[in-house]
């Protein structure tokens, strides 16, 4: 690519984005939405051009996946070099180096000062079905919750967790029994009508009357929690919650398994989100920006909850596949050699100047929140009533999008505009993207 930045070339959809819609249309189930109209060819660092030649800044980097760039070059290289080494084995039938080398990385970065051990899958749905499988191994208990406010995938052990019905839940049910959730520490929305942070997280009083009214802790095997609920709405937990989590947790012999699959990778400004609470979980699930867009996850955790688990009992045919092995070793490598994490804070803290600023101005921005650069914002109708307004905030993102710009949405009443920026955007492309979403939210 050569262009350095928004380049609008043809109205949008373009006349060849047309052509491959209709081609879609007649193809492809209506399920599978698509947020922009238009067709990529080419993805560099935090532009995607599509097959019009339009260049739009991407601030959304693949829903999260894409924290290093749209392809980086040390991981287009190694990745280069493995297919011409071997594409696939499978594990489990003859293992090789990059899995047990992404592993030793893993079991590193995770907090917690304690021997660990790491599984690789596929997905984040898929790492999600692991951790809870191993977590009701290790403790013979079968009960699993989490938040009302969570997204942990779209399996139906993963829908059962998550805490959204539509379009996530709506009418795929019986889901998986012995799941539960609890109200999530959603600040601006607080159900205690309290105010953090002098508010004494007394949202995990619901916690504490759940083990009266519906199950008692010697049920309970695990608690999974998003370090900042994505779906839900970049709702960013407090680390005072965490830390009267854990205490609970250690209290009733329950694990605590982080989700970190959109809060990791230096998103949040740590390499995991984990960190800025100083708690460490049991278990800890990865993927997204763990393998710049290759599919890859991976669950870590305490060494002696990872062995309970018989030979045989956990695996999967394309888990840790070499290929995305060795790009994940490469993003890893890439993010301390730049300390994207770093890179990650500084361009939140311009975002969240910018958002509070517009924000004085445009009494329909309701909240602003987030950490390090998953930065949102709530669209309402009224300050005061806090009343969800979608259609604006769909709004606001479709004129985006016209200008150039790739927003998304989120939140349980999709009213929240979400950006997950690369965190190699330039100091030039992260202006102009701030001074687009500045004109769309002024039209």
């Amino acid at each position: 690519m050569e262009e350095k930045n928004v380049t609008m070339k043809t109205e949008l959809p373009g006349p060849a984005s047309k052509k491959l819609g209709e081609v879609r249309e007649k193809n492809v189930p209506k399920g599978l939405t698509s947020l922009a109209p238009v067709y990529a060819s080419e993805a560099e660092g935090a532009l995607i051009k599509d097959v019009d030649g339009n260049v739009f800044l991407d601030f959304v980097g693949g829903i999260g996946v894409l924290n290093a760039g749209h392809c980086p070059p040390e991981v287009v290289k190694a990745v280069k070099e493995q297919v011409d080494k071997f594409l696939h084995t499978c594990f489990q039938v003859a293992p090789y180096e990059p899995y047990v080398k992404l592993a030793e990385q893993l079991n590193q970065l995770v907090p917690g000062d304690f021997p660990k051990k790491t599984m690789l899958v596929n997905s984040g749905a898929e790492a999600v079905e692991n951790a809870v499988k191993i977590a009701r191994r290790y403790t013979q208990k079968t009960g699993i919750i989490s938040l009302d406010c969570s997204f942990h995938g779209r399996t139906y052990l993963g829908m059962s967790l998550t805490g959204k019905v539509k379009p996530y839940r709506y009418q795929y049910g019986p889901f998986v029994p012995d799941t539960y959730k609890i109200p999530s520490p959603y600040c601006y929305r607080c159900l205690q009508f309290k105010q953090y942070p002098g508010c004494n997280i007394e949202c995990l009083e619901f916690l504490e009357r759940f083990f009266i009214t519906q199950a008692g802790p010697e049920k309970v095997a695990a608690i999974i929690i998003e370090p900042v609920e994505g779906e839900g709405g970049f709702i960013v937990t407090p680390p005072e919650y965490f830390q009267k989590l854990r205490e609970i947790c250690n209290k009733h012999n329950i694990l605590l398994i982080c989700d970190e699959i959109q809060t990791g990778f230096g998103r949040t400004g740590k390499f995991l989100g984990m960190e800025h609470s100083g708690v460490a979980p049991d278990i800890t699930t990865t993927a997204k920006s763990l393998g710049a867009g290759l599919p890859i996850s991976g669950v870590t955790g305490r060494a002696e909850i990872m062995d309970t688990v018989g030979a045989g009992e956990i695996g999967t045919t394309y888990g840790g596949n070499p290929v995305a092995c060795v790009a994940a070793l490469e993003v890893i490598k890439l993010m301390k050699e730049n300390n994207l994490p770093a890179k990650s804070q500084e361009i939140g803290d311009k975002m969240f100047s910018k958002l509070k600023e517009l924000q004085t101005k445009h009494s329909f921005i309701g909240d602003v929140r987030g950490q390090g650069a998953m930065v949102a914002f709530e669209v309402v109708k009224d300050p005061e009533s806090r009343e969800p307004d979608p259609a604006k905030a769909t709004q606001i993102i479709g004129n985006c999008i016209h200008s150039g710009l790739i927003v998304l949405k989120a939140g349980i009443y999709d009213n929240v505009v979400r950006m997950l920026v690369p965190l190699v955007v330039t100091e030039e492309q992260l202006t102009s993207g701030l001074d687009i979403l500045q004109s769309a939210i002024e039209k």
